[in-house]
């Protein structure tokens, strides 16, 4: 994709869906970090299903340290790997108690730090509460890079470095929302739905499915 094609690509996601934001819920950012270090293989309803009692009796470190290790996993079994999930959680509670002040870390490097908090964790985390560009490279958005041309790589983070240089303002901030949401629900991965896609003549990719297969299937 030129870069001309790079800024319709997101002016048009964007005239679609102006104000993108995560489907996870959350009331604060502890319980952002905490609900996207539970979505880890999993999906944002299962994780809200989840946590939507548990954050109302948590919203804070402190609370969820003292909750402890099993009250957790009790509100959370039904998440994939919640029993290391749940030790993680527990752990990153310890130390924003300890280290932070109850409060979250607004660096990548500190985030990092904590117990199950990877890179794509603290993009989001750093992306949605504080504001800064980052871009947080999930199965969707590893997916539309490579298949749409806009970024391709082998790794998470070879397509989260061509986005970084790639991206254009003023679609930085948002970028990696409407690309998760374009993945999820229209770019999908066995089957993309082109034939609904505002985005088609941009993308490079050569296997388009341009009539809904239930309707009989013709790729150009």
């Amino acid at each position: 994709m030129t870069k001309d094609q790079i800024f319709e690509f997101f002016r048009r996601l964007a005239e679609d869906n102006p104000s993108p934001q995560t489907e996870l819920e959350y009331g604060n950012a502890y319980q952002l970090l905490v609900a996207v270090t539970l979505s880890a293989q999993a999906t944002d309803v299962g994780v809200n299903k989840a946590t939507r009692a548990l954050f109302a009796k948590v919203a804070t470190p402190q609370q969820m340290v003292d909750l402890g290790e099993e009250g957790l996993k009790a509100h959370i079994k039904t998440i994939g790997l919640f029993n290391s999930k749940a030790r993680n959680v527990i752990a990153l509670s310890r130390i924003l108690v300890d280290e932070h002040g109850g409060e979250v870390p607004d660096t990548r490097d500190a985030l990092t730090r904590l117990p199950g908090v990877g890179r794509k964790t603290a993009n989001v985390v750093l992306n949605c509460w504080f504001g800064q560009e980052t871009f947080a490279v999930d199965t969707h958005i590893f997916r539309v890079g490579n298949r749409t041309g806009m970024a391709k790589g082998k790794t998470p983070e070879a397509v989260e470095a061509k986005l970084e240089k790639r991206v254009p303002q003023p679609f930085r901030r948002d970028s990696h929302h409407w690309m998760i949401l374009h993945g999820r629900y229209v770019c999908k991965a066995r089957t993309p739905e082109c034939w609904r896609c505002t985005v088609v003549d941009l993308c490079s990719y050569r296997k388009k499915v341009l009539h809904d297969p239930r309707g009989g299937k013709h790729s150009d």
